[in-house]
């Protein structure tokens, strides 16, 4: 299939025997099934390439008219990342004392979450996700990103299965509002933050809610 005006090029994926495709997507999914979002980081340095190739695997995922509407904000400055707790920190002392509902904050009891974000400081790297609902043209004007939350979000999923394959752990952190974070950074006007993403290595003592994730007859509703 090809276009004069958009060439297409051939597809080049691979296909499996049943057998085969039951057994990859199992031990996927029990790979998978053992990613957990972890709060308690090691300070241990993470190579700049690995994060690079995660960003960039991130920015593989499928976009509206492959529009591509994101950016990966990646911080390592201590400094910065500070200046971002202490804003962070400020807006979740707001929600954890008032702007949450009772029944919100009583569903994150499990989690044991609260307005103290020293992850920020300690995870070695910070990723922040900003979707981009229009382009600025060359000549000022704005050009339209379409699906953007939905194309970001499933960026973001590829984001953290890259950070889980390589062997890293990480946090999906939204402190809301969230423009405080697009000041920080000092990111043009067609940026909106999307999430603040902790990357590192789990520390030694971390430890993780015992949850349980849905089971197949409560996600999967089958129409044979």
């Amino acid at each position: 299939m090809t276009d004069s005006k958009h060439p297409f090029i051939p597809y080049n994926g691979k296909s499996y025997s049943e057998e085969e495709m039951i057994e990859r997507s199992k031990s996927f999914y029990d790979w998978v099934n053992k990613r957990r979002s972890v709060r308690d980081f090691s300070s241990k340095p993470v190579p700049k390439q690995v994060m690079e190739n995660v960003l960039m695997t991130a920015s593989t995922a499928p976009s509206g008219a492959h529009k591509q509407p994101w950016t990966f904000c990646l911080i390592s400055n201590a400094t910065l990342k500070s200046k971002i707790r202490e804003l962070a920190e400020e807006e979740e002392r707001k929600s954890y004392g008032g702007r949450m509902s009772d029944v919100w904050l009583k569903d994150l009891e499990p989690l044991g979450t609260n307005a103290v974000k020293e992850f920020i400081d300690i995870a070695p790297w910070i990723v922040v996700v900003m979707k981009r609902p229009y382009e600025i043209t060359e000549e000022g004007g704005k050009h339209q990103n379409y699906y953007v939350s939905e194309s970001v979000g499933i960026a973001s999923g590829f984001l953290l299965m890259a950070i889980h394959n390589a062997g890293l752990v990480a946090l999906t952190h939204t402190p809301s509002p969230m423009n405080f974070i697009a000041k920080a950074l000092n990111r043009p006007e067609n940026e909106r933050p999307f999430l603040l993403i902790p990357v590192g290595y789990a520390a030694e003592d971390a430890q993780v809610p015992d949850l349980a994730r849905k089971s197949n007859s409560d996600v999967i509703e089958y129409y044979d």
